[in-house]
Protein backbone atom coordinates (compact mmCIF):
# COMPACT_ATOMS: atom_id res chain seq x y z
CA UNK A 1 0.00 0.00 0.00
CA UNK A 2 2.76 2.43 0.95
CA UNK A 3 4.60 1.65 -2.32
CA UNK A 4 1.48 2.50 -4.36
CA UNK A 5 1.09 5.80 -2.47
CA UNK A 6 4.73 6.78 -3.03
CA UNK A 7 4.50 5.85 -6.72
CA UNK A 8 1.34 7.93 -7.08
CA UNK A 9 3.01 10.93 -5.41
CA UNK A 10 6.07 10.61 -7.66
CA UNK A 11 3.89 10.40 -10.77
CA UNK A 12 1.96 13.48 -9.70
CA UNK A 13 5.23 15.32 -9.18
CA UNK A 14 6.48 14.35 -12.63
CA UNK A 15 3.20 15.39 -14.24
CA UNK A 16 3.43 18.82 -12.67
CA UNK A 17 6.41 19.34 -14.99
CA UNK A 18 7.52 22.92 -14.83
CA UNK A 19 5.83 23.85 -11.58
CA UNK A 20 8.31 25.49 -9.23
CA UNK A 21 8.38 24.32 -5.67
CA UNK A 22 9.87 27.52 -4.27
CA UNK A 23 9.09 30.20 -6.84
CA UNK A 24 12.59 30.03 -8.24
CA UNK A 25 12.65 32.09 -11.43
CA UNK A 26 10.24 34.79 -10.23
CA UNK A 27 11.74 38.27 -10.45
CA UNK A 28 10.88 40.94 -7.86
CA UNK A 29 9.42 44.04 -9.50
CA UNK A 30 8.86 42.24 -12.77
CA UNK A 31 6.94 38.96 -12.40
CA UNK A 32 3.15 39.21 -12.30
CA UNK A 33 0.49 37.39 -10.27
CA UNK A 34 -0.43 35.41 -13.40
CA UNK A 35 3.20 34.29 -13.76
CA UNK A 36 3.29 33.26 -10.09
CA UNK A 37 0.23 31.04 -10.53
CA UNK A 38 1.53 29.64 -13.82
CA UNK A 39 4.80 28.70 -12.10
CA UNK A 40 3.67 27.71 -8.59
CA UNK A 41 0.02 26.79 -9.10
CA UNK A 42 -3.03 28.03 -7.27
CA UNK A 43 -2.20 29.33 -3.78
CA UNK A 44 -3.65 27.62 -0.71
CA UNK A 45 -4.59 31.03 0.62
CA UNK A 46 -4.56 34.65 -0.49
CA UNK A 47 -4.54 37.48 2.06
CA UNK A 48 -5.25 41.04 0.96
CA UNK A 49 -2.92 43.68 2.42
CA UNK A 50 -4.09 47.08 3.63
CA UNK A 51 -3.42 49.68 0.96
CA UNK A 52 -3.47 47.13 -1.86
CA UNK A 53 -1.44 44.11 -2.77
CA UNK A 54 -1.69 40.63 -1.34
CA UNK A 55 0.24 37.65 -0.06
CA UNK A 56 -0.14 34.24 -1.70
CA UNK A 57 0.66 31.23 0.50
CA UNK A 58 2.04 27.95 -0.84
CA UNK A 59 2.35 25.27 1.87
CA UNK A 60 4.44 22.45 0.47
CA UNK A 61 3.22 19.40 2.33
CA UNK A 62 2.76 16.76 3.41
CA UNK A 63 6.28 15.71 2.39
CA UNK A 64 7.57 19.23 1.78
CA UNK A 65 7.81 20.99 5.08
CA UNK A 66 7.96 24.58 3.96
CA UNK A 67 5.49 27.37 3.28
CA UNK A 68 6.37 29.93 0.64
CA UNK A 69 4.77 33.35 0.68
CA UNK A 70 4.73 35.46 -2.46
CA UNK A 71 4.09 39.12 -1.69
CA UNK A 72 2.44 41.10 -4.50
CA UNK A 73 2.36 44.88 -4.61
CA UNK A 74 -0.76 46.91 -5.41
CA UNK A 75 0.46 46.89 -9.02
CA UNK A 76 0.23 43.07 -9.12
CA UNK A 77 4.01 42.62 -9.36
CA UNK A 78 6.05 40.31 -7.13
CA UNK A 79 7.76 42.11 -4.26
CA UNK A 80 9.24 39.08 -2.48
CA UNK A 81 9.22 35.28 -2.27
CA UNK A 82 10.02 33.91 1.19
CA UNK A 83 10.08 30.59 3.03
CA UNK A 84 8.02 31.42 6.13
CA UNK A 85 8.55 28.35 8.34
CA UNK A 86 11.85 29.47 9.85
CA UNK A 87 13.23 29.70 13.37
CA UNK A 88 13.50 33.48 12.93
CA UNK A 89 9.76 33.72 12.28
CA UNK A 90 8.92 31.34 15.12
CA UNK A 91 10.87 33.65 17.44
CA UNK A 92 8.39 36.43 16.53
CA UNK A 93 5.53 34.50 18.16
CA UNK A 94 5.03 35.91 21.66
CA UNK A 95 2.81 34.07 24.13
CA UNK A 96 0.14 36.35 25.56
CA UNK A 97 0.54 38.91 22.75
CA UNK A 98 0.53 37.47 19.22
CA UNK A 99 -2.91 36.97 17.66
CA UNK A 100 -4.13 34.11 15.47
CA UNK A 101 -4.41 36.56 12.56
CA UNK A 102 -0.77 37.58 13.01
CA UNK A 103 0.36 33.93 13.12
CA UNK A 104 -1.56 33.18 9.93
CA UNK A 105 -0.09 36.21 8.16
CA UNK A 106 3.42 35.28 9.29
CA UNK A 107 3.43 31.49 8.82
CA UNK A 108 0.53 30.92 6.44
CA UNK A 109 -2.25 28.38 6.81
CA UNK A 110 -1.60 25.47 9.20
CA UNK A 111 -1.50 21.91 7.87
CA UNK A 112 -3.94 20.79 10.57
CA UNK A 113 -5.97 22.26 13.40
CA UNK A 114 -7.17 20.58 16.57
CA UNK A 115 -9.49 21.72 19.35
CA UNK A 116 -8.61 20.71 22.90
CA UNK A 117 -12.06 20.94 24.53
CA UNK A 118 -11.00 20.43 28.13
CA UNK A 119 -8.32 23.13 28.14
CA UNK A 120 -10.02 24.88 25.98
CA UNK A 121 -7.47 25.62 23.28
CA UNK A 122 -7.07 25.48 19.52
CA UNK A 123 -3.81 24.05 18.20
CA UNK A 124 -2.38 24.81 14.75
CA UNK A 125 0.16 22.35 13.37
CA UNK A 126 3.01 23.17 10.96
CA UNK A 127 5.30 20.32 9.84
CA UNK A 128 8.86 21.62 9.55
CA UNK A 129 12.40 20.43 8.96
CA UNK A 130 15.69 21.31 10.48
CA UNK A 131 19.09 19.81 9.84
CA UNK A 132 18.92 17.31 12.71
CA UNK A 133 15.34 16.01 12.35
CA UNK A 134 11.83 16.75 11.11
CA UNK A 135 9.58 18.31 13.70
CA UNK A 136 6.15 19.78 14.22
CA UNK A 137 5.54 23.35 15.25
CA UNK A 138 2.45 23.47 17.45
CA UNK A 139 0.92 26.88 18.18
CA UNK A 140 -1.72 26.88 20.91
CA UNK A 141 -4.41 29.59 21.16
CA UNK A 142 -6.84 30.48 23.93
CA UNK A 143 -10.51 31.15 22.99
CA UNK A 144 -9.74 34.88 22.58
CA UNK A 145 -7.38 34.06 19.67
CA UNK A 146 -4.14 34.87 21.50
CA UNK A 147 -1.07 32.62 21.36
CA UNK A 148 -0.60 30.87 24.68
CA UNK A 149 2.15 28.34 23.91
CA UNK A 150 4.50 27.46 21.07
CA UNK A 151 6.08 23.99 20.91
CA UNK A 152 8.53 22.31 18.58
CA UNK A 153 8.36 18.53 18.91
CA UNK A 154 9.96 15.68 17.02
CA UNK A 155 7.71 14.44 14.21
CA UNK A 156 7.53 10.70 14.82
CA UNK A 157 5.21 10.32 11.81
CA UNK A 158 8.25 10.62 9.53
CA UNK A 159 10.00 7.56 10.97
CA UNK A 160 9.62 4.14 9.35
CA UNK A 161 7.47 1.65 11.25
CA UNK A 162 9.38 -0.47 13.75
CA UNK A 163 9.14 -4.20 14.21
CA UNK A 164 8.94 -7.00 11.70
CA UNK A 165 5.39 -6.22 10.68
CA UNK A 166 4.25 -9.78 11.13
CA UNK A 167 1.82 -10.93 13.76
CA UNK A 168 2.71 -14.44 14.87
Amino acid sequence: MKTVYVATCLAAGLLSGCASYSGQGLVAGKSTAAEVEALMGKPAERVEKPGGGSVLYYPRGPFGRETYAVTLGANGKVQAVEQRLTDANIAKLVAGTTTAREVRELLGPPSATTRLPRLPRDVWEYPMDNIAMPYLLLVQFSPDGIVREVFKVKDYNTEPPSGSGSMQ
